[in-house]
């Protein structure tokens, strides 16, 4: 089994949340996001991107408007939706019950009582 595999399954897991928290900040450009991602170490394909931002406004949680560019055509700005909001404020709560039970198991002595310290 290799690492790689399950490392790449914990970032596809966590994608969507990531996406959402960056438009959270503002309307953003989905090649911005792409570079944010991509910089992050989150995403490696561009292709990962779109059907996921199409998935999330089929979903009603992200809008998007198209806006005059200078340097070519139109460009599509996403925006989070009031659903989108609401649903992104549940992930962060299911975000924070999960580094606290990772931080609990993690923490746990081991069977031969020593328990090493654990950076979360």
């Amino acid at each position: 089994m290799k690492v790689e595999n399950t490392q790449v399954q914990m970032r596809k897991g966590i994608l969507e949340f990531c996406i959402l928290e960056i438009i959270a900040r503002g309307e953003v450009y989905a090649s911005d996001m792409l570079e944010e991602l991509t910089q992050a170490r989150m995403i490696v394909v561009e292709g990962t991107l779109y059907p996921l931002l199409t998935r999330l406004k089929n979903a009603g949680l992200l809008d998007y408007t198209w806006k005059e560019s200078t340097s070519g055509p139109p460009r599509k700005y996403y925006t989070l939706t009031e659903g989108g909001q609401e649903f992104l404020q549940q992930l962060r709560l299911t975000w924070e019950e999960v580094q606290d039970s990772i931080r609990i198991i993690r923490q746990k002595p081991s069977a031969n009582g020593s328990s090493l310290p654990v950076p979360l």
